[in-house]
């Protein structure tokens, strides 16, 4: 049985009336920060516009939130603290698993609203996104009256009221992310999602509401990167928790330093897959399209270079080729697209920038055919062959539909293209032999590697990278380690 529509809100500016479930949801035109279990109207009365990235019109306007607003919502979760840890976690499990239900009852609504913003086809919002939303509060919710179990012989308790700042690629997972062991394990929370892409988290605190979470224990700021440093130097922030890029992460390391902040880092990735030529190559090139070209680059744990054994290369070419001639670009919104919009027009001209100063050095870029729409931010997808290491984009993230292809003679080769990064997000081994696959994956510097499978995710598994790909953990018993003292 559904649950009970809510009673619906004054109309007002900076006030949300809920919107029926339907195929394409009405978005409120304003909207403004959650705060206290409210809609206040912000202090500086400035919006920004979220744009759809698929026609570049202006979805909606959201608030531009100031440092008054960050703390306003930092005493708002500072009030509610002390009686949310005080609650049994039994109790904190069962609001948890309320707002799984809810989300998964909401499911369509959501996953049409993140591709709304996003550009992500439907089929990855519907089939992907949204089942691992529900999955990771339903998850920890097991956990909230299980910490004892989770660190056996010690005492663990919330840190306290937890500043979380999350990107525009996978907005509501990334908050389901935060969020669920940060209130599995009795903290309260501030959540400020990218400027971009900030809708569907501001769904996510209706149905906390919904769901009957007490005031305060989820709070929601928008607005730029000066809201975020806002957050992230308040004085009564106990941890923050940033996903985003490696110059912003540094920033926020050096501010937090000096203070007695919890700090974890989810940084940039340029996620590697190795293709030996004993691999399942079918299997190969299906995992790579659908990792990697089909989330169109904007997933950091995708892979952003592909490394393929010099015997197999000219095969693995020819397949990736003939799988590109069919992709289909095109409506987000449409359930037969296989490659939505790029996120912004500033992501699509640094992919332009990148893929233009490889051909010049000398790849070969081979396109999926067809015109694009003539409307907002596009790019087809794209294989580079015969890049090599010299090449600027084989040391570069692209967050976009673009895969440089590089060959390699032996295993020891692999390796040594694979680890030449900074950053040591994740990685991929194609091969039919477990022992070659424990080998590599033992001398792969990263802080994920995945056996013939590309950008698989369980929430009961620990998710997060190496060196310049930051520090903390996501999910499993792993990740509550961020949200406790022990």
């Amino acid at each position: 049985m559904s649950s009970p529509a809510p009673a619906p809100l004054r109309p007002g500016l900076w006030e949300y009336a809920p919107a029926p479930e339907s195929m394409r949801p009405e978005i409120a035109p304003r909207q403004g920060h959650f705060i206290g279990g409210k809609w206040p109207a912000p202090k500086t009365g400035r919006v920004l516009p979220v744009i759809n990235p698929a026609t570049g019109e202006t979805l909606a306007e959201v608030a531009v939130g100031s440092a008054g607003d960050v703390d306003r919502a930092v005493q708002a979760a500072r009030t509610a603290m002390a009686s949310w840890s005080a609650l049994p976690g039994a109790e904190r499990g069962k609001y948890l698993f309320r707002l799984s239900r809810l989300i998964q009852e909401k499911s369509r609504a959501l996953a049409v609203l993140e591709s709304l913003q996003s550009g992500h086809p439907i089929r990855e919002s519907r089939d992907f996104h949204l089942p691992l939303v529900a999955a990771h509060f339903f998850h920890h919710a097991g956990w909230a009256d299980k910490l004892d179990f989770a660190f056996p012989g010690r005492q663990p308790q919330p840190i306290g009221v937890c500043g979380q700042i999350i990107p525009w690629n996978f907005s509501l997972l990334m908050a389901a992310w935060k969020l669920a062991p940060a209130l599995a394990c009795g903290n309260t929370v501030v959540l400020k999602p990218d400027a971009t892409a900030p809708l569907t988290a501001l769904a996510l605190a209706r149905l906390c509401a919904e769901a009957g979470l007490p005031a305060g224990v989820v709070n929601i700021v928008t607005g730029p990167a000066a809201t975020g440093q806002a957050l992230v130097r308040h004085p009564d922030i106990d941890a923050i928790a940033f996903t985003g890029s490696n110059a912003t992460g540094k920033l926020i390391a050096t501010t937090t330093a000096s203070t007695e902040k919890r700090l974890s880092l989810a940084l940039r990735g340029s996620t590697v897959h190795i293709i030996m030529d004993d691999a399942p190559l079918d299997q190969a090139v299906d995992g790579i399209i659908a990792g990697v070209l089909t989330t169109h680059g904007h997933a950091n744990s995708a892979g952003s270079r592909l490394l393929v054994q010099e015997g197999v290369a000219a095969t693995v070419i020819r397949k990736l080729e003939r799988r590109l001639l069919h992709l289909r670009v095109g409506d987000p919104l449409d359930k037969n697209t296989d490659v939505g919009a790029v996120h912004s027009q500033a992501r699509l001209e640094k992919i332009r920038a990148l893929v233009d100063a490889a051909v010049a050095d000398g790849a070969r870029m081979i396109q999926t055919p067809g015109p694009l729409p003539n409307r907002g931010f596009w790019f087809a997808p794209t294989l580079l062959d015969g890049v090599t290491t010299s090449h600027h984009i084989a040391r570069e993230e692209i967050a976009g539909p673009v895969l440089p292809v590089m060959t390699f003679r032996t295993p020891e080769e692999a390796l040594q293209l694979a680890n030449n990064s900074p950053q040591g997000l994740g990685a991929g081994i194609w091969t039919e032999k477990g022992s070659r696959m424990l080998k590599m994956a033992s001398a792969l510097r990263a802080g994920v590697v995945w056996a013939n499978s590309c950008h698989a995710f369980d929430p009961a598994s620990p998710f997060g990278g190496l060196r310049e790909s930051g520090f903390g953990r996501d999910g499993g018993r792993q990740g509550l380690a961020d949200w406790v003292i022990l």
